[in-house]
């Protein structure tokens, strides 16, 4: 019983992030003009089906020599999304004054340990397609994960009136604990617990992550990755939890402010690297020589990281007198956490949604594949198909699709898939249009087109197509064990590029123009294939009507 009451908690809250409530503004951070165009452009159109509520979307990039960090990137985000926001008619900090909720989402980052998905989608790594359909410009897209984390974190905009939260682009989690409101300047997101004993922190390797712990008063610390010796040394005697950091944070409108006003001479001339983690919180809430300490791990002098100290102190003290700045919102031991950052990861969780568990249970549910209350009801793991004489196993979710025959057994994801026939097993399959017949075991493949003469089109490792104009195509290939990171430079499979030489082949491209490349690409030989039926097109245009209403 109390499982299933645990169960249904977190369904609860997955039911929150479907709407209505949701930030009343939600600002993207990009990586250039390119990326800006193309989410102001798409978010436009989707934010109301991936969150539910009317969100003001400002998309702006960092245009920052070196980069800013994510301490002066979310200063700097603001910043210009206050300009941007003044264009087209928004006086975004006064609204933030007036009780209005603002979130950022910071989505820069190479994503190499992803590989090569990102280059596929020209190096606009929060494109990164996954398992849900939207309507996008009268066609079916697949959500991304970008729109997956507005969706899961929309559920915070109800209680952050007044505050500018901080999100990352690539992870979504399900909070155990309900979600949390807080009255501190400033707060960050963790899974706390009471403190370890030294065994469970070792055992567990706390030392590998960014912790927060908090005092009996509520205050919150920072502690960087550290032994459990060097955090006892640290901690406050009246510790009460800690727990890992997961980094995304909010402010509220007066720190906003003084934080805009501490850092005007950095933003004005777009110069140095501030982390919210080092630069913000650790000095604010730690102790002069323990700052030092830690910073000394990082190559920081004691005199560049001495004087830092005091400029925050300084600061704090300017600000708030007396209390605690730093709070922490809990999200609970038990949350569901789906990383998409690395492409093991991305596979494993996508084969998850095939199967029987609560978490697959909660992610399908999340993704919009499953009736939260009716867990043996399969029929939403089917959706838009036309499947002639295709066998489909029960646990396969097919979206999409427009297949002349075959059989798709059993752990299979399809996404937007064409194909005279198929004989699939543990795969996946996102975005995909072949004149040949598919055929594989426990392969991806990602923006594939193949309209080659040949036998049979394989899904037994990992493919990714690369689109670019001028009818410019590349075939990269991987394995799904392999870190892109670790081989970022290599050319592995026998790939004419590497991923790195991919990346910055992607660089100077307009990333919309090569989704419209690629969108070209994939319906010149889906409709060669199986051209979309008169019917389903009525279908698609009243569905789109009702989407953007």
């Amino acid at each position: 019983m109390a499982d299933q009451k645990a169960k249904d908690a977190m369904l609860e809250e997955i039911a929150k992030m479907q709407g209505p409530e949701g930030f009343d503004f939600v600002v993207i951070c990009c990586s250039d003009q390119s990326a800006e165009d193309f989410w102001q452009a798409r978010l436009t159109q989707t934010i109301r089906q991936v969150t539910g509520s009317n969100s003001i979307v400002i998309c702006v990039h960092e245009d920052w020599n070196g980069g800013a960090g994510n301490g002066l990137g979310t200063l700097y985000a603001f910043v210009k999304a206050c300009s941007k926001g003044k264009e087209m008619g928004v006086d975004l900090a006064h609204s933030m004054h007036d009780g209005m909720s603002v979130a950022i989402y910071h989505t820069a980052g190479k994503g190499t340990r992803l590989a090569p998905l990102p280059g596929a989608e020209n190096n606009n790594k929060p494109g990164v397609k996954l398992p849900g359909l939207l309507s996008v410009a009268g066609r079916f897209e697949p959500i991304t994960v970008l729109e997956s984390v507005l969706r899961q974190t929309s559920s915070y905009g109800s209680v952050r009136g007044g505050r500018c939260s901080v999100f990352w682009g690539d992870q979504i989690f399900v909070p155990s604990c309900g979600i949390q409101k807080t009255d501190y300047p400033a707060d960050i997101l963790a899974a706390l617990r009471p403190m370890p004993t030294k065994e469970q922190w070792e055992s567990e390797a706390l030392h590998q992550y960014g912790l927060i712990a908090v005092d009996s008063k509520g205050d919150a610390m920072q502690l960087e990755k550290v032994t459990y010796d060097t955090a006892v040394q640290y901690l406050p005697k009246d510790v009460a939890q800690v727990g890992t950091s997961l980094g995304s944070f909010s402010v509220s409108a007066a720190l906003m402010d003084a934080l805009l006003a501490e850092f005007a001479p950095e933003l004005h001339d777009k110069k140095a690297c501030l982390d919210s983690d080092p630069h913000f919180w650790m000095p604010l809430t730690l102790k002069k020589a323990d700052y030092i300490a830690v910073m000394g791990k990082k190559a920081v002098s004691a005199d560049e990281a001495g004087k830092h100290y005091d400029r925050m102190a300084s600061f704090k003290n300017s600000f708030k007198k007396t209390g605690g700045i730093l709070g922490c919102v809990d999200v609970g031991q038990q949350a569901y956490w789906w990383d998409y950052g690395r492409l093991e990861l991305y596979m494993r969780n996508n084969f998850l949604i095939t199967e029987a568990n609560p978490s697959a249970h909660a992610l399908r549910t999340f993704l919009r594949l499953q009736q939260p209350s009716l867990e043996s009801d399969l029929s939403l793991r089917q959706q838009w198909n036309t499947l002639d004489g295709v066998t489909v196993d029960a646990t396969s979710v097919v979206l999409n699709c427009r297949i002349g025959g075959g059989n798709i057994g059993p752990g299979c994801v399809l996404v937007n898939v064409v194909a005279p026939t198929i004989e699939v097993e543990n795969c996946i399959l996102v975005k995909v249009a072949s004149s040949r017949p598919i055929s594989g075991k426990g392969g991806l493949l990602y923006n594939v087109v193949e309209d080659s003469k040949g036998d049979m089109l394989l899904c037994d490792r990992v493919r990714a197509d690369v689109f670019m104009p001028d009818g410019i195509h590349h075939k990269i290939y991987s394995t799904p064990s392999t870190d892109g990171g670790k081989v970022w430079k290599e050319k592995v499979e026998g790939n004419n590029y590497s991923f790195e030489g991919i990346y910055k082949a992607n660089q100077p491209l307009d990333v919309s123009k090569c989704t419209k490349e690629a969108n070209a690409a994939h319906d010149a030989v889906g409709n060669k294939v199986m051209p979309v039926s008169a019917l389903t097109n009525i279908f698609m245009s009243m569905y789109s009507c009702c989407a953007m209403r």
